[in-house]
């Protein structure tokens, strides 16, 4: 029983791992397309087109 115990918690801590990973490529990825996204919009349309609001 601790044996599977313990295989559940390397498990757990391997998913959690890969997860977070994952999750630091996404926020990677959309980091880019927003800066692609402000660089757009700073052009000669600027004053009349915004990529964002606020």
């Amino acid at each position: 029983m601790l044996l599977l115990l313990a295989l559940l918690l390397v498990l757990i801590v391997a998913g959690v791992g890969f997860a977070v990973h994952l999750l630091w490529i996404v926020a990677l990825i959309l980091l880019a397309v927003w800066l692609v996204g402000a660089a757009i919009g700073r052009g000669s349309t600027s004053g009349r087109h915004r990529f964002f609001r606020w």
